[in-house]
């Protein structure tokens, strides 16, 4: 059975010091997660103050990107290498990464490498925008962002996915929990051509997209959705918090 996970990205949210209050609510808040992973994505500058506050809790850290190289001139760039001093977890391929800067599938690849080089969990997140949904495209586009993502990596076993249809994030409609559990099986079942059926059994595929307490429940009913990515719900500690206690309430 694949372990559930409830993570949080705040996206370019937040000040340090914002970012620092937030995480002592969640803090003050959270339930007990014996049972559910918690990862937060605060912004970079907020990473290291974050991980002085949630050291020795149930909170794990992630950043919410990271460059392919473990050093070099790459302007503006953090590496896996840099990350690793504070950070567990990274995403990678987030639909707006690929939207608005450009970032390919095979872009995406090097940084599965290298962060799994350096140690870090990555969660690698794949989509379909409106227009693929529209034209009938959606099995074709994740199949081949999951297969181009993924060449050359031998094993899935630490790897997290999360399914994030462009649609659906910041919109404030959601993906049925139907389609989510539908498009989630197609990505396990293409993962287990690549790995085999028995390592992909254990890989947490998540849902994200206008996720929110009222729906989690619904979406985590479905037996491959193994949690969720949140975005906007998780600026909010009660609202998350409430997330995390139905998420364990389930499990």
């Amino acid at each position: 059975m694949a372990e559930i996970v409830v993570a949080a990205n705040w996206k370019m949210n937040k000040t340090v010091s914002e970012s620092d209050n937030l995480i002592k609510e969640i803090l003050e808040k959270i339930p007990p997660v014996n049972s559910v992973t918690c990862v937060v994505f605060p912004p970079f500058l907020s990473i290291p103050s974050a991980a002085g506050l949630i050291d020795g809790s149930s909170v794990n850290l992630g950043a919410q990107n990271v460059h392919s190289a473990k050093n070099g001139a790459f302007t503006g760039e953090v590496s896996a290498l840099m990350l690793q001093d504070y950070c567990s977890y990274v995403l990678l391929g987030h639909s707006e990464r690929r939207l608005l800067f450009g970032e390919t599938d095979a872009f995406v690849n090097e940084k599965l490498a290298g962060a799994i080089e350096c140690g870090l969990r990555p969660i690698v997140c794949v989509g379909e925008q409106s227009s693929d949904r529209e034209s009938g495209l959606t099995e074709n586009v994740i199949r081949n962002q999951i297969k181009n993502s993924f060449k050359d990596i031998r094993a899935i076993n630490n790897i997290i996915v999360a399914y994030e249809p462009v649609w659906a994030i910041g919109t404030g409609t959601a993906a049925s929990p139907d389609d989510a559990e539908d498009v989630n099986k197609l990505i396990r079942e293409e993962l287990a051509s690549i790995f085999g059926s028995e390592q992909v059994s254990k890989t947490p595929i998540l849902y994200g997209g206008s996720v929110t307490e009222d729906n989690i429940a619904d979406f985590l009913s479905k037996p491959n959705v193994n949690g969720a990515l949140i975005g906007g719900a998780s600026l909010n500690s009660e609202g998350f918090t409430e997330i995390l206690r139905i998420a364990c309430n389930l499990t």
